[in-house]
C-alpha cells in the first residue's frame, strides 16, 4: 500500500504556526520590544504601545459583532477574549482619565486596521488570520510583558496597568488554547483557502512588526 496514501493530514493549526514562525521570531526580536522588555525604555514607551493596541482591538473587536454568525469567523469570536474595555481602563492609568485627547494611530496602525475592517467585511478566513495573529500571541507570549511591566514599573500584579494581558475569564490558558487550535483544525475550508488564512496570517504578522518598528523610530534608546 502506498504509505503517502494513509499519511494523517497535517492539522491546519499545525501548518499555521510552522509557516509564521519566521514571522513571530521578528516581532518578538524587534528593536522596540527587544528594548521593553529589557527594561529600557520609560513607561511613557509602553503607554504608547498600548495606545496602539487600543486601535487593533477596537477594529477587531466592533468587526467581530458583525460576524457571530458567519460560519467561518462566528467560532472564533468569544467574548472571553474581548481587550478593549481591559485596554481602556489600562490607558486610564497610564495617561489619565482624558487619554482620548490628541490620541491618533501611528501610519503603520492606520494600515493595519483597515486591513482587519476589510477583512472583516469581505472575507471571514481573513479577518480569522488576523484574530489568530493577536489572540493566541496574547495568551501566550503577551504574560512575559505583563511580567516585565509588573517589575519594571511597578504596577499591581495583574492590575491597572495590565489588564490587558489578564484573561479573567479564562482560568486554564492551555486548554483554551488547545480548543482554539481545534476551531482552526475544523474550519469549513478547501487547501487553497487555507493557504490564503496562512498567507494573511503572515500579513497579520509584518503588520505588527511594522508597528513596532515605528514605535522604535519614535523611542530610540538613548544609548
Amino acid at each position: 500500500m502506498d504509505a503517502t496514501a494513509t499519511a494523517t493530514p497535517t492539522p491546519f493549526s499545525t501548518l499555521l504556526r510552522v509557516a509564521t514562525h519566521e514571522q513571530h521570531a521578528q516581532g518578538q526580536t524587534s528593536t522596540f520590544m527587544g528594548d521593553l522588555l529589557g527594561g529600557r525604555h520609560e513607561v511613557d514607551a509602553y503607554a504608547r504601545y498600548t495606545e496602539q493596541l487600543w486601535f487593533v482591538y477596537r477594529a477587531l473587536e466592533s468587526a467581530g459583532e458583525t460576524l457571530t454568525t458567519d460560519p467561518v469567523a462566528g467560532p472564533f469570536i468569544q467574548p472571553e477574549l474581548a481587550r478593549t474595555a481591559e485596554l481602556e481602563r489600562d490607558l486610564v492609568h497610564l495617561c489619565g482619565p482624558d487619554w482620548r485627547t490628541g490620541l491618533e494611530p501611528l501610519p503603520a496602525t492606520t494600515a493595519y486596521v483597515a486591513r482587519i475592517e476589510e477583512c472583516a467585511r469581505t472575507w471571514p478566513g481573513g479577518y480569522v488570520a488576523h484574530h489568530y495573529t493577536r489572540y493566541l500571541g496574547d495568551l501566550s507570549g503577551g504574560q512575559i510583558v505583563r511580567d516585565m511591566a509588573e517589575k519594571t514599573w511597578g504596577f499591581a500584579r495583574k492590575g491597572d496597568g495590565v489588564r490587558f494581558y489578564v484573561f479573567e475569564s479564562i482560568p486554564n490558558p492551555a486548554a483554551f488554547k488547545r480548543g482554539y487550535r481545534e476551531l482552526l483544525d475544523q474550519m469549513p475550508a478547501d487547501d487553497l483557502e487555507k493557504q490564503r488564512v496562512i498567507d494573511e496570517c503572515k500579513r497579520a504578522f509584518d503588520d505588527n512588526v511594522a508597528v513596532l518598528r515605528e514605535l522604535a523610530a519614535r523611542f530610540p534608546l538613548s544609548a
